[in-house]
């Protein structure tokens, strides 16, 4: 597939500077979805964070999740690619499953909770909340996002 790019950075002598992020979208034998609210900012998100140098994406999440749930998870395949353009981050989300711990705060989430999906509906923006359920379905899915809405690929 070839693409235009007519706002190609290159061309303006710019390099584009990108962040990686990692995300679990745990979901326990329920059928319920872990999310974590934002200390920073009280937003409800998956857990995850940016991705350290020398780690792999998998050690990522299970270190994030970790750090922010109190839930050690079993790390499964990658469920999807997303990008916000806006902020220049590819987050990397990958479907987990429960297997220890017990939920906890941290100094990044300041509320833990497994919800339905009619309350992630209600209390996750669209952008975080259809990472969950993306990975309930087959293959990877990938996204374009402006932080508040989803962009139409070229």
């Amino acid at each position: 597939m070839l693409l235009h790019m007519s706002n190609n950075p290159r061309k303006s002598g710019s390099t584009p500077r990108h962040s990686v992020s990692v995300a679990g979208a745990v979901t326990d034998s329920r059928g319920r979805f872990l999310v974590i609210r934002r200390a920073d900012n009280g937003a409800w998100e998956l857990p995850g964070g940016v991705l350290e140098l020398g780690e792999t994406p998998e050690a990522g999440v299970w270190r994030e999740v970790w750090e922010e749930t109190g839930v050690e998870v079993e790390v499964g395949g990658l469920s999807g690619v997303y990008k916000n353009l806006v902020r220049g981050v590819v987050a990397l989300v990958f479907r987990c499953r429960p297997v220890g711990g017990a939920l906890r705060g941290s100094e990044e989430s300041s509320a833990v909770e497994w919800l339905t999906g009619d309350e992630v509906r209600e209390r996750v923006a669209e952008v975080f909340a259809v990472r969950l359920f993306d990975a309930e379905r087959d293959g990877v899915v990938v996204r374009s996002h402006d932080g508040r809405g989803f962009v139409e690929g070229l």
